[in-house]
């Protein structure tokens, strides 16, 4: 082989090899797989939409902790006694609350959750203003300092000199 195409060969196996570690693994096990496809895919299109309350920044889908299994399953079991999609999330979020929800909706109690980080861009903007008019402030005070003159000069000098004598 060439040097480019050996070159092509690594850069490929480097791509591949990134790809496999980056991607989410999945945890469904197949035990857990319904037999109907259609179904199947319902729910692990929903399974990505419910947290993980033990990790909790992994859907239940990725996640291998025993409550995320426990949620695939009892989301399974609600698509196989006939629940729409709708039905079977909100019978998770009835026993679990909106923290199931990696998406929480706009409500009182979830306000803070959809503003806390505009809040605190907002707290950081507001702050870093008055760092730089705080340093800008005290620039110009030190501008406005007059210089020591010669006999300033020595005293400090003086003092200096009797310091390290010590």
């Amino acid at each position: 082989m060439t040097q480019p195409q050996l070159t092509r060969l690594a850069l490929c196996a480097a791509l591949l090899v990134s790809t496999v570690l980056v991607s989410p693994s999945r945890a469904v096990l197949p035990e857990e797989m319904l037999k109907d496809e259609r179904l199947e895919g319902r729910a692990r299109i929903l399974s990505q939409e419910l947290r993980c309350v033990v990790c909790q920044n992994q859907s239940i889908d990725d996640s291998n902790a025993p409550l995320a299994h426990d949620l695939r399953v009892l989301l399974r079991e609600r698509l196989l006694a006939g629940d729409s999609d709708r039905q079977a999330v909100d019978f998770i979020v009835a026993r679990y609350g909106n923290f199931v929800l990696l998406k929480p909706p706009l409500q009182w109690n979830t306000v803070l959750l959809w503003l806390g980080p505009f809040l605190a861009l907002l707290v950081a903007i507001i702050g870093f203003g008055r760092y730089v008019r705080g340093a800008a402030a005290n620039a110009s005070a030190a501008a406005r300092t007059p210089a020591l003159n010669a006999d300033e000069l020595k005293a400090i000098e003086a003092i200096l000199d009797r310091r390290s004598s010590v």
